[in-house]
């Protein structure tokens, strides 16, 4: 009562009179029907309160014909008329339908197993099937198809739904659609007696968040069938084109190779390798990089070379050389004597980045980054203690960097960022510092590495982990 809203003066069912016919198949509803024209020759029907279940019967199977009428004393009684296959069925359930041999399956059964049926070849778990025994008893709406056939769906449902409904491909390209004339989103909610009409697009693709949208068990098991096809498209076609760049590159690939880069890139399964270059996550020519990196591992490519003599010798940095012909260029070398010079801490250089030197009061010489925020300033009114600047052979050295990352706060990302430096010999993580707001984090990761292509490979490879929206360098 309290979740009808109604009062008890307003419950009828307390006292039911239930007429049950033996009526043969063929003239079930002319029968009931004509009960019901005897019923309210003889007493006052309430015509609000008109159940007609034969016509358009329940999802779950069931059909009766309910009214309600002014009996002796004033008294409102409802009335249930039903046959007696009807009342087989409600009394004993669905399995009750098949015990009438020859008897078409009617009441929406046939419609009701080929949704399990869909479901079942969508892999979907026994939530689907709980959705299925809850869709029996929710409350349902019936909207028309533009040529006036009438459709069953659970309250709630959408154009979505409508779309999946008719036909998958329809469901798969649909944008939207027209209630009643009026064009409106796929998401809008449909409610009993509009005339809907769907709008397609060929590019159209179904999409996780789809799930959410639409109420019927049905259309969530087409689009997770859906998904799971294109899913399968896009990752053959990945590997499609990983296997062209291998091949473009001239190598080979291994198959316990590639199974053992799988496996140090942190993937469990191949399809999810393949998706993650589908969606561009993964750079086809890193992937190329670190399997080459394996490969030369596994077969001791990595030798040492024999001692070369001077005459062979090759400087690494011409550019320098060129360089230092025209102008004085201080060439930072960690083993450079007579000269005090450090990395400038407000831009944090490391080997690679273009550089200057600026002479400070005391004589040394701080190096800083071209992009520094500080180096508009310092050019404008110190250009004359400006020195130029290049790096020598990296050495053994390791520079700090400060990245700042943004994105999701979801449970594990914290993890998921410190498994993706941790995989990495040649870099070592200092600090984190992570801050949660509004569903959201943001920080900063102080890292220690190699040279600016290494620092390069780490951002991308942290732009890559899901819920990470931005990483930048500081």
């Amino acid at each position: 009562m309290k979740k009808q809203r109604c009062n008890f003066e307003g419950i009828y069912d307390l006292f039911a009179i239930r007429i049950i016919l033996d009526s043969p198949f063929e003239k079930e509803k002319m029968q009931c029907w004509q009960v019901y024209s005897i019923v309210t020759d003889m007493y006052q029907p309430n015509p609000k309160r008109l159940r007609d279940w034969i016509s358009v019967p329940k999802s779950n199977g069931y059909e009766c014909l309910h009214i309600t009428v002014l009996g002796p004393e004033q008294k409102w009684v409802e009335v249930q008329i039903r046959t007696e296959r009807m009342d087989e069925v409600a009394e004993h359930g669905l399995a009750a339908h098949w015990r009438y041999k020859g008897v078409k399956a009617e009441g929406g059964m046939d419609d009701w197993l080929a949704s399990i049926r869909t479901a079942l070849e969508a892999g979907s778990n026994l939530e689907v099937m709980d959705q299925f025994k809850l869709g029996l008893y929710e409350k349902e709406i019936y909207v028309f198809t533009p040529k006036g056939d009438l459709l069953k769906f659970p309250k709630g449902s959408t154009i979505l739904d409508f779309a999946y409904h008719i036909h998958s491909k329809l469901g798969n390209q649909c944008v939207g659609g027209k209630v009643n004339g009026k064009n409106v989103s796929f998401k809008t909610e449909l409610h009993s007696g509009d005339t809907v009409e769907i709008q397609t697009l060929s590019s159209q693709k179904p999409k996780q968040e789809w799930l959410k949208i639409v109420k019927s068990a049905r259309a969530k098991a087409k689009i997770r069938l859906a998904l799971k096809e294109t899913q399968v498209k896009e990752g053959i076609y990945a590997k499609e084109m990983l296997e062209r760049r291998f091949k473009n590159k001239k190598i080979e690939i291994e198959d316990p190779i590639m199974a053992h880069l799988l496996k140090r890139l942190g993937f469990k399964e191949v399809s999810d390798f393949y998706k993650q270059i589908a969606d561009e996550k993964l750079d086809p020519n890193y992937v190329i990089e670190e399997y080459q990196k394996v490969y030369n591992r596994a077969h001791n490519l990595n030798q040492p070379k024999e001692t070369e003599s001077a005459e062979n010798f090759e400087y690494k940095n011409p550019d320098a050389i060129l360089s230092r012909n025209n102008d004085d260029v201080l060439v930072i070398d960690e083993n450079l004597k007579g000269i005090d010079f450090t990395l400038s801490k407000c831009c944090h250089p490391i080997y690679g980045d273009p550089v200057f030197g600026f002479v400070t009061i005391n004589g040394g010489i701080k190096i800083h980054r071209n992009d520094c925020p500080n180096a508009p300033e310092m050019r404008k009114r110190f250009g004359y203690r400006i020195v130029k600047a290049c790096w020598s052979g990296k050495g053994s050295s390791q520079y700090s960097t400060t990245l700042r990352i943004i994105g999701n706060d979801d449970i594990g990302i914290i993890s998921n960022i410190t498994n993706i430096i941790s995989k990495d010999e040649k870099i070592v993580m200092r600090s984190i510092n992570i801050d949660s707001h509004d569903g959201l984090f943001s920080g900063n990761l102080v890292v220690m590495l190699d040279d600016l292509s290494k620092l390069n490979m780490l951002i991308k490879r942290l732009r890559t982990i899901k819920g990470v929206k931005q990483v930048n360098r500081i």
